[in-house]
């Protein structure tokens, strides 16, 4: 690829994410709109490949990206307009034109007033010109003594209004800043990018409430600063707390007990992460399983890895990892070992089947299930651990494939606190966030619960869809309908242009979002509490299955409607 020549003040198309190259055809992420600017002299660039600081046009939003992700505006646009058909799309690039032409027509105005002006004193110069020599003369002293003049009053005199006047807003901020003269830090000055000749007019836009620093009666909000995938949001006041934006943790203790780690994306302060020097094994290398392992292992964690399929750990090989021949020997070797398998089934034979977790397990060896299942079964997976001397936690994720690729999954946690504490750094490699929720059982039940929406969810929407389509209305006009209203997300999205394209290619298994259904039922059984849409939506599910959807992504419920 050439060598993007960018900076200050640029606008240029961003690709977040693992999404396909340009210029493939975009996923339901389209390019964003990004204006290049210089960062906070407190935030660090991240190490490795070139990086530029972004702000996300029209919002408060900022991030580190990749020069290889980034593509000037003007020289990429027809290609992007080519390959975006979107209407929310459409809408940004209307907004950016429109922006553009403001800002054209401030400079185009600006050089017209500079002009005139420039011509009145040239006439004014003209007309007051002295005609003899002695008039000559004299104001040539009266010259002199006005530089004199100038001259001794110049250190007294920081900023008049007509200098203030005379410079851009860039410059002024500049002086106006806290900051010290004199050559900037190391840090900083790698930092600094060449502004371009278009960036007066743009500060004066959407950069014009670009603030960073706290001030000292600001409090510090226990947020977390995530916008997207790379995003660190700035939306709501300029008080950043800069400890979740370099990576130092915060637990922040809620009413209800529980306990969050709130971590800023992973990747958009790459190497910020401190890895645990503790050995980590993974058990499990499925959807969500590979994102986790593959984050773990970019982040510097040290992982030992196994799967019932022996072949899906070549790749992990590959970057790194090391192989075990058993979950038994992962376990033995290992000070923590964490494990994703499909169901309760699956979890109870890795524990207790023939060379399994348990035969690994002495005191101080460490198990994190991160299956979802049921409480019963996790909390008889923790009986067995802890029997043997072993520390358990329960941990299951709330995400699918691509938030997994990406280290935006929020993890559910219950069980031994000090191993929560102590797989801090696992947890803020494969995740945005993470609860802690108490004693064992507590996450298994959260996680069908919040499973239970989704899935509920997801078979609303796929018979609103059939419901428009046999009505005679417009399919595609009901999601943009839906994008502009209080249902707007990018699930709903997604999941809509999965069944619009009639790609159901896994992001989450539909027979997996079934088994949730089915375990939440059981579990508002058990504590005798209706639970009639879940069971109404289990049952769309099931019929799913039954024609053949079981390994197709849970929006291939809307077959289930059609057939």
């Amino acid at each position: 690829m050439a060598a993007v020549s960018l900076r200050l003040g640029d606008l240029v198309w961003g690709k977040l994410g693992r999404y396909p190259p340009w210029p493939g055809k975009p996923t339901f992420f389209p390019p964003f709109i990004l204006q290049i600017v210089n960062p906070p002299k407190d935030l660090k660039k991240p190490r490795g490949k070139k990086c530029f600081f972004v702000k996300f046009f029209g919002t408060e939003d900022h991030a580190w990206i990749k020069v290889e992700q980034l593509k000037p505006y003007h020289a990429h646009k027809e290609e992007m307009i080519k390959i975006n058909k979107g209407k929310r799309f459409q809408q940004a690039v209307d907004a950016v034109e429109e922006f553009l032409r403001r800002a054209k027509g401030k400079d185009q105005t600006s050089s017209h007033n500079s002009s005139d002006d420039k011509n009145r004193r040239n006439s004014s110069e003209e007309r007051s010109r002295p005609n003899s020599g002695d008039e000559k003369r004299k104001l040539s002293l009266s010259e002199g003594k006005v530089k004199k003049n100038m001259g001794e009053g110049k250190k007294r005199v920081s900023s008049g209004s007509s200098e203030r006047g005379s410079k851009s807003p860039l410059k002024r901020a500049q002086e106006q800043s806290p900051r010290k003269r004199g050559r900037p830090p190391k840090d900083e000055k790698d930092l600094t990018i060449p502004e371009s000749s278009t960036v007066k007019g743009m500060m004066a836009g959407p950069m014009a409430a670009f603030k960073w620093q706290p001030t000292a009666s600001e409090p510090v909000k226990d947020a977390d600063p995530h916008f997207h995938h790379f995003l660190l949001s700035q939306t709501e006041k300029p008080a950043v707390c800069y400890q979740a934006i370099t990576k130092k943790l915060k637990i922040c203790e809620e009413e209800t007990g529980s306990t969050s780690i709130q971590a800023a994306d992973s990747t958009a302060v790459n190497g910020s992460i401190t890895p645990t020097d503790k050995k980590i094994g993974f058990l499990g290398l499925g959807l969500m399983g590979s994102g986790i392992v593959s984050n773990l292992l970019k982040m510097g964690h040290t992982v030992t890895v196994w799967n019932r399929t022996a072949e899906k750990c070549d790749l992990f090989i590959q970057e790194g990892a090391r192989l075990g021949r058993t979950p038994a020997e992962v376990v033995s070797t290992c000070d923590i070992t964490f494990a994703c398998v499909s169901d309760p089934k699956a979890a109870k034979d890795l524990v207790l089947g023939p060379s399994g977790v348990l035969q690994g397990i002495r005191p101080g060896k460490c198990y994190v299930d991160m299956s979802t299942v049921d409480a019963d079964t996790v909390t008889e997976l923790a009986q067995v651990i802890v029997s043997r001397g072993g520390r358990f936690l329960e941990a299951p994720v709330s995400g699918n494939q691509q938030l997994s690729n990406d280290g935006m999954l929020v993890i559910l946690a219950a069980g031994d606190r000090g191993l929560y504490e102590d797989c801090s750094s696992c947890f803020q490699a494969m995740g945005k966030t993470s609860f802690f929720l108490g004693e064992v059982g507590n996450a298994a039940k959260m996680m069908l619960i919040v499973n239970m929406v989704q899935g509920s969810f997801m078979a609303t929407i796929a018979e609103g869809l059939t419901l428009a389509q046999v009505t005679g209305q417009s399919q595609q006009t009901l999601l943009d309908i839906l994008n502009q209203g209080q249902l707007a997300s990018i699930f709903l999205d997604q999941k809509c242009q999965n069944i619009l394209q009639g790609n159901f290619k896994p992001d989450f298994y539909l027979k997996y979002i079934q088994k949730d259904l089915r375990l939440a039922i059981a579990l508002g059984d058990a504590v005798n509490h209706p639970t009639p849409m879940a069971a109404a939506a289990n049952e769309v599910y099931k019929r799913a299955k039954a024609l053949d959807q079981s390994d197709n992504d849970m929006s291939a419920v809307y077959r289930a409607y059609i057939h």
